[in-house]
């Protein structure tokens, strides 16, 4: 008898949750047909909770910028990710990890040990280096710019700058139209004064 038949022979008599079956030609595990419901609603249950392209998003903003502000996440996103952020949290791939002083008491995020988990790392150093995904030096270069936080609080003071601009727009369209109204209303009264 083969190592492998007296090791299933073991797992059989020991009521294992998986079997050790010899398939084609080879040998394979297998859930135990006892706990094969119990297996099949945690997987399914994983499977019911896929990540959207924006939770995705969120999430590899906080992993690879951990610990990390709700306004940091937004600074590089672009975009509102509370929602998302609060998704993740109730997921268990996120956590509070603490506050941050200088930023007024904002709450910090963080993946937690579960985000490892699904994701199969030993720790967040595993992480895959997004370098290499970058299809040219520009694109490498803009990579090496968000990880490091550099260009963050810059994409935070043009996000500032263009909110400014555009009050500026707003307040000189108010300012142009109450002279354009002066200005038809002053037409109206020459008008009158050319009538007499």
């Amino acid at each position: 008898m083969s190592l492998l038949a007296e090791l299933k022979v073991e797992y059989e008599e020991a009521n294992r949750g998986f079997q050790l079956r010899e398939v084609a030609g080879g040998w394979r595990l297998f859930t135990h047909p006892a706990y094969h419901d119990v297996v099949e609603a945690y997987v399914l249950s994983w499977d019911t909770q896929k990540l959207s392209q924006a939770a995705l998003e969120t999430l590899a903003v906080i992993a690879y910028h951990q610990p990390v502000t709700r306004e940091v996440v937004k600074g590089i996103r672009g975009v509102n990710s509370d929602g998302v952020i609060a998704s993740l949290v109730d997921k268990g791939l996120v956590r509070e990890l603490g506050r941050d002083p200088q930023r007024g008491q904002a709450i910090i995020y963080g993946t937690t040990n579960a985000f490892l988990e699904k994701f199969g790392l030993r720790s967040t150093r595993d992480l895959p280096d997004l370098e290499q995904f970058a299809p040219d030096e520009q694109s490498r270069q803009f990579i090496r710019e968000r990880l490091s936080g550099r260009s963050i609080q810059s994409t935070l003071e043009e996000q500032a700058e263009d909110l400014d601009e555009e009050r500026e727009l707003l307040d000189t369209d108010v300012e142009d139209t109450d002279v354009e109204e002066l200005l038809a209303a002053g037409d109206t009264s020459e008008d009158m004064h050319d009538e007499d």
